[in-house]
């Protein structure tokens, strides 16, 4: 599969992942991480809390997470 913004480009970049909003294809360049709280645990009594990530194409990341809008950084 290649990323769906590198191919209106009239590039073909393997993706990396796939936005968890709208299921488009991303490639390192263009994936952006979000992260969020996950609150789990028992019903009663204090949930815990977690650190999770999702990962967006740019478009979403712009419109659902204005953080994770700039580009992840290269490992």
């Amino acid at each position: 599969m290649h990323c769906l913004d590198c191919r209106t480009t009239g590039s073909n970049s393997p993706c990396v992942g796939v936005c968890q909003r709208c299921g488009a294809g991303v490639c390192a360049e263009h994936a952006r991480i979000a992260t969020h709280s996950v609150r789990r645990g028992p019903l009663i009594g204090t949930p815990a809390e977690a650190e999770a990530r999702t990962v967006l194409c740019p478009l979403c990341a712009a419109t659902e997470a204005p953080t994770a809008a700039a580009p992840t950084p290269a490992p």
